[in-house]
């Protein structure tokens, strides 16, 4: 959905031209020929930003700018002043203005006020949601019934009021990104922007240019400048995924970034200054890595100022009911179901499960079982049929059964699972079809 843009303008030249500039941007423009129009129309109508010129009849733009912070404190305005009014944009400043720019001005210089007040509004409306999300007014509102997780909550305890760099460790799925949030909205820096990127996703040149942002021209493609997360994170954190996945040249620049406080823009001459806290997180050995010459080692002792290892969940099996309860609770509430709880064999085969993909894929299990499930009570039958053929065998005392029986066994689980297509369960079980015929044979 395209952002919505008010604009106060009595110029009807200059409007038509904002109006359509705008619109080329991808923003759903609405003008208004002066300020009475204008605060009719946001009486009515939501806007994510409202440009006003200061001067206009019937009503002008301080005026205008009174009556929508009277009836919205937290709506985003930009004023429109000529150069020798510069006392009327201060004093629009104070009155809740976010931005004003200057006549005569290019439109390059307007849209990057666009831009930079959307930024905003995005990121305080992330930081209200996450607190929604997290309860970060209850402490520590993520579950941790097992001694490791409760290890892990105590070393965030440690560490709210320092502003250290940490380094997060742990398989995919484990929570890292929880973490992260956790430890910033319990911080010092709580109030400032939190912002999170995942480094695997990005060719070098892509990640470059998110974190340090561009300048016009830099390459083929950047036909604005753009800031990065480092600069948009200024005095808060920024949370950097897969750190392992970096190449050495940008580890240089990030090495920089960590020591003297300042980066420089692709395409750019100037440093910028920029006080951030930085998390990284990653789910590969680091220590291999430098030896392997992969990951710088100054840079690593610099992230690893804290080093959080977060256990998988199949480690930590006291926290796999409660999580289950709290999955099923927040899913039922989104499909309107009125599903209380697991049936006995359901959970059964949920505690006997590895979950190679931890937390993340009982999520996703917890979710499907609930779209599925039509009784009041999860059943084995709503469950993935994959994690059947992990469950854990029961030695009963009185019979053990031979590794061939165990091989049958489990040969045709993945048989029944593969639809009996004998090629797709040998390779599953890494043998030929010819040694899956002998195995069933048995």
């Amino acid at each position: 959905m395209s952002q919505k843009i008010l604009i106060a303008e009595d110029e009807a030249i200059s409007l038509k031209h904002l109006t359509y500039a705008l619109e080329k941007e991808g923003y759903a423009v609405t003008g208004a020929n002066d300020g009475i129009e204008a605060s009719a129309l946001f009486e009515k109508n939501h806007y994510d930003v409202i440009i006003a010129d200061i001067k206009m009849p019937g009503m002008d733009g301080l005026t205008l700018l009174g009556k929508i912070k009277e009836k919205d404190p937290e709506a985003e305005v930009i004023i429109i002043t000529g150069f020798g009014s510069i006392e009327s944009a201060v004093d629009a400043m104070k009155k809740g203005a976010s931005e004003y720019v200057t006549k005569p001005f290019n439109l390059d210089e307007l849209n990057l006020k666009i831009k930079k007040v959307l930024e905003k509004t995005r990121i305080e409306k992330e930081n209200t949601a996450l607190r929604i999300s997290l309860g970060i007014d209850q402490e520590f509102p993520f579950i941790a019934k097992s001694r490791t997780m409760q290890r892990v909550v105590e070393v965030i305890k440690s560490i709210t009021n320092s502003d250290c760099n940490v380094l997060l460790t742990g398989e995919s799925g484990v929570g890292k990104g929880l973490v992260a949030r956790i430890i910033h909205h319990t911080s010092t820096r709580r109030e400032k922007p939190f912002l999170g990127l995942n480094c695997a996703i990005f060719t070098e040149e892509l990640l470059a240019s998110e974190l340090f942002g561009h300048e016009k021209g830099a390459f083929t493609g950047a036909v604005t400048a753009k800031k990065g997360l480092i600069e948009v994170a200024d005095t808060g954190t920024l949370f950097l995924d897969e750190i392992a996945e970096m190449t050495p040249t940008l580890q240089a620049k990030l090495l920089k970034v960590i020591e003297d406080r300042e980066f420089i823009p692709v395409g750019g001459t100037r440093p910028i200054r920029a006080d951030i806290r930085l998390i990284a997180a990653t789910n590969q050995n680091l220590s291999a890595l430098i030896k392997e010459g992969k990951f710088r080692e100054d840079l690593y002792y610099r992230l690893n100022v804290m080093d959080i290892y977060i256990p998988p969940l199949r480690e930590r099996k006291e926290d796999i009911v409660p999580l289950t309860k709290y999955f099923l609770q927040k899913y039922s509430k989104k499909e309107n179901k009125k599903i209380t709880g697991f049936s006995r064999e359901a959970m059964d085969t949920l505690l006997t499960y590895g979950f190679p993909g931890n937390v993340r894929e009982l999520e996703n299990i917890i979710e499907r079982a609930v779209i599925l499930e039509k009784a009041s009570l999860i059943q084995p039958a709503s469950l993935p049929q994959t994690i059947k053929l992990f469950e854990v065998e029961t030695i009963s005392p009185n019979r053990v059964r031979t590794i061939e029986e165990l091989n049958r066994e489990y040969a045709e689980r993945i048989l029944d699972f593969t639809d009996h297509n004998r090629s797709k369960a040998a390779e599953l079980l890494g043998i030929s079809r010819t040694s899956l015929w002998r195995i069933l044979k048995k």
